[in-house]
């Protein structure tokens, strides 16, 4: 029984030894054991000049623009223009027939010049004393009546007919001879294009860095790229009370008509002076709730194998404004300093890399979205 207690013992004190070693050679293991370097690429953060900006989108409008119509009913006469055509201020557009209108005006006119004979008639007598005062004045009443009656038909007649109320440019018309026209009906529409104005709204407290005369730029959709140069010529002296926005207009010589009534566009002010800011490209800042970080790789020297060995570790940095594919860092990080661009989600701090820049994100600082058509 005792031999066999022994035998037991040893067997067992076997079996937990031979464990223990085990999960000693496991930890042994493990801990020497290290993940294999990442493959990143890298940029080395270098300063450049930002111009501070403030963007908004608004739309252009015409400095005069109206639909042309009738203050009278009638039928269209005459149309005296074509369509897309330019005019000066009092060109014919649209006549309406008013030959009746004419035919009154006639009358009246012999009317005023048959009260003028008559008081030109009693104004001799009168110094002849012989008619009354009473009868002059009489016939000055009348025919100045005649004169007033005239006039107001004269100007009812001047309602027939549709005149350009400013120079500009016509759209496409919208009657036709002989077509009957109630009162108020458009006829064209009449657009002053160069100079145009561009309306848009900024926050309250983007106020103090607005004045007037400042510098604008606008993009449209239908030109790409190109930019429009203009500056600010009035600011709203309203905030409106449910966005607390401010309007502003800015005004754009338009000479090549580029830019039309009603376009969509983007518009940035320029801002004060240019700074100096890192510039890196947006991919290489990772967005946290703690915080804005880089990875920074830097050399710990050559390894065993002779090879250096790159870690990256992480820094906190302040962002400011972005432009096209890149953005600036105004605090946290250093010029010349080598920044992971892409391959950070897997990196930790303190993560062995390998450099490999031949293919790197995009940070072109003019990049728009491309044109989908």
């Amino acid at each position: 029984m005792i031999i066999m207690l022994i035998v037991i013992g040893l067997i067992l004190g076997g079996i937990f030894g031979f464990q223990a070693f085990k999960n000693r050679m496991i930890a042994a293991y493990l801990a020497n054991l290290k993940a294999p370097p990442q493959t990143v690429s890298t940029i080395t953060a270098a300063a450049s000049p930002w111009q501070t900006t403030l963007q908004s989108i608004g739309s252009f409008n015409a400095v005069e623009g109206a639909n042309l119509s009738a203050q009278v009913q009638g039928i269209v006469q005459k149309i005296g223009f074509e369509d897309g055509q330019d005019v000066k201020k009092g060109d014919l557009i649209v006549q309406l027939l008013a030959d009746q209108q004419i035919a009154t005006l006639e009358q009246y006119k012999a009317t005023m010049a048959n009260a003028q004979i008559a008081y030109d008639r009693d104004s001799k007598l009168i110094k002849a004393n012989t008619i009354a005062q009473s009868q002059v004045d009489s016939d000055l009443a009348t025919w100045k009546a005649a004169q007033a009656q005239v006039a107001s038909q004269q100007a009812l007649i001047d309602q027939y007919s549709i005149r350009a109320p400013f120079d500009g440019h016509l759209g496409i018309r919208l009657v036709s001879l002989g077509q009957y026209l109630s009162a108020g009906t458009a006829v064209v529409t009449l657009q002053s294009l160069d100079p145009i104005q561009f309306d848009f709204s900024m926050p309250q407290q983007a106020l103090s860095q607005l004045k007037v005369g400042q510098a604008v730029t606008a993009t449209v959709d239908a030109y790409g790229n190109q930019t429009f140069e203009g500056k600010i010529t009035a600011i709203s002296p309203l905030v409106d009370t449910q966005s607390r926005n401010i309007t502003i207009r800015a005004t754009f010589p338009n000479a090549d008509r580029k830019l039309l009534p009603g376009m969509f566009g983007n518009i940035t002010v320029v801002v004060g002076e240019p700074k100096e800011y890192i510039s890196l490209p947006q991919t290489a800042v990772t967005i946290n709730p703690y915080g804005n970080v880089v990875y920074v790789v830097t050399d710990k020297g050559n390894g065993a194998d002779g090879k250096p060995q790159l870690v990256a570790n992480q820094k906190f940095v302040s962002t400011g404004q972005a432009r096209g594919d890149q953005i600036s860092v105004t605090k946290g990080l250093n010029a010349g300093e080598v920044v992971v661009t892409s391959g950070q989600l897997k990196l930790n701090n303190g993560s062995h890399v390998i450099i490999n820049n031949e293919v790197q994100p995009s940070n072109d600082p003019n990049a728009n979205p491309a044109n989908p058509n």
